[in-house]
């Protein structure tokens, strides 16, 4: 039998220049129906794969190449004595190129108007048999799954001869496009279905596809490259150098501090009002701030602590305005990242020509809040979210004395920052402002302390948030004698009675929280 090659692609871009030079060499090109009607239209003979298979589409197109013809021509063994006589036998043909990209599932159910059965169809069965059949067989089989692979096959095939190497490297690709497809689909069947909504993955599947390779890791030595499996959740990049490791991590940050947490209705309604900015400095709070406007919002956080903003990143959670870019271009900053940006704010920040300028959903920090959060460890993988059937959080005030109402605005705001603060965490807030942030620190009243002392003055009248009990009474005696006048930590400690009884000697609110945010 003549040798054959075939092509059954959604995406037919650039597939006319590779079936040509094929069919030049004198393979048979065998097509299915959009494809071979797109391959004609270019002047290339090609043959439908019912002439092999001796079966129409059947069912919709739902099944078209699953037959023993098709997947004998690419599984058969060359090598093999047997599978040569019994393609000979069964006048099967021998396919040494399968040139096949699936069904858009991703983008299909990517629209959010696409219906549950829109979706079932855009799953495609062949096109993932067939790839999968041919990866295996790779050893005599060429499969190409997308058209950046066009131009090497058609350069080896220039010289002579496909190399084993090329070949292997493509049959990796299929395998990594086979998986990362069926991870697409059970995710969305699992969300549309709303399966077991209240308990992990029972098994994780990571297959990312590669967006960017960086120039190197966390240092120069390392290497790294970033996956990501939507890629409308990257922000745009408007301006500026190219993104790094330690970028992607600091944007990361920054942009999760942009998510209000749920707190009750007395804080909820009054603090949506408020535009808030963060600034992030190894993927440490430096500064945050919520005002009435984006300029106030990042002039104030940016002063927060205005030593550790300098090559820091910033994100807003509302368009830039002319104010905020004349705020923000006074700093040597890494990254400004907002959901929009007015005309003038660009002309101002693209003044500094390494500056990267990112564009974001305005949706984006709460649903990082809300995804899976995942971690290597120990050479697995840790994956953690918020249970849903955990108790709702609540407060209570074990102190004599009941916080003001701006203090209990300081606290809710306080308290929403430092679960974003590597543990131990302290942060010390003041009028919707960030005063003092400690985080990382082995002992919690060393962090009180630290915290403080970046506070200054601005402790005095302030409120403190720590994001795990306070063991002993000294770390709320330590922000006490700084200034601080309502506290907020998690209870749960053996020694509450003691950290208690210190509040009311030393005249402070405290409010004990059932909720803990150790981050780690």
């Amino acid at each position: 039998m003549p040798d054959a090659a075939l092509f059954s692609l959604s995406d037919k871009t650039g597939a006319e220049h590779i079936a040509r030079v094929l069919h030049e060499r004198g393979t048979l090109i065998y097509a299915t129906g959009g494809t071979r009607t797109y391959l004609e239209e270019h002047g290339i003979p090609a043959r439908d794969v019912e002439d092999i298979t001796g079966f129409p589409a059947l069912f919709s197109g739902r099944v078209k190449t699953l037959h023993p013809k098709i997947f004998g021509a690419i599984l058969y063994d060359r090598a093999s004595a047997e599978h040569v006589a019994q393609i000979e036998q069964y006048a099967i043909a021998n396919i040494w190129t399968v040139c096949v990209n699936l069904y858009p599932f991703e983008a299909t159910v990517a629209r959010p108007e696409t219906t549950l059965d829109e979706a079932i169809e855009q799953i495609d069965i062949g096109g993932v048999s067939l790839l999968r059949a041919a990866a295996k067989n790779f050893a005599h089989v060429a499969v190409l799954t997308h058209p950046s692979q066009y131009a090497d096959f058609l350069t080896e095939l220039g010289s002579g001869a496909l190399s084993a190497a090329s070949r292997r490297k493509w049959a990796v690709a299929a395998f990594e496009r086979t998986a990362e497809y069926d991870i697409a689909i059970s995710h969305y069947l699992a969300a549309e279905g709303q399966v077991l909504p209240s308990d992990l993955p029972g098994a994780l599947a990571l297959t990312l596809p590669l967006a960017q390779r960086l120039r190197y890791g966390t240092n120069p030595q390392e290497r790294a490259a970033f996956y990501l499996d939507r890629s409308d959740r990257l922000p745009e990049q408007l301006h500026g150098k190219a993104l790094s490791y330690n970028n992607l991590l600091d944007l990361d940050a920054t942009l999760r501090l942009l998510s209000r947490a749920p707190l009750g209705a007395q804080f909820g309604s009054q603090r949506e009002r408020f535009v808030r900015a963060a600034v992030v400095k190894h993927t440490v709070p430096c500064g945050v701030a919520q005002r009435s406007s984006v300029a106030k919002a990042v002039f104030a956080a940016l002063e927060a602590d205005a030593v550790s903003a300098f090559g820091g990143i910033v994100a807003v959670d509302a368009r830039i305005d002319c104010e905020a870019a004349q705020s923000l271009s006074k700093y040597f900053l890494e990254i400004v990242a907002a959901p929009a940006f007015d005309d003038d704010a660009l002309d101002i920040l693209r003044k500094k020509k390494n500056l990267r300028i990112m564009r974001f959903q305005p949706s984006l920090p709460d649903e990082l809040a809300r995804e899976l959060r995942v971690r290597s460890a120990l050479g697995g993988v840790l994956a953690e979210n918020d249970d849903p059937q955990a108790p709702a959080e609540t407060w209570t005030v074990v102190s004599k004395r009941q916080p003001t109402p701006q203090e209990w605005h300081d606290v809710a705001f306080a308290w929403d920052v430092v679960r974003h603060v590597k543990s131990n965490g302290i942060v010390i807030a003041k009028g919707g402002t960030t005063r003092g942030i400690c985080a990382g620190q082995t002992n919690r009243v060393s962090a009180v302390q630290i915290a403080a002392h970046r506070a200054g003055d601005q402790a005095h009248g302030a409120a403190c948030a720590s994001d795990g009990f306070f063991p002993f009474a000294d770390g709320l005696e330590a922000a006490a004698a700084a200034g601080c006048s309502a506290i907020i930590a998690p209870g749960g400690s053996v020694r509450d009675d003691e950290v208690i009884a210190a509040a009311n000697r030393v005249g402070v609110s405290l409010i004990f929280s059932s909720y803990r945010y150790f981050l780690h």
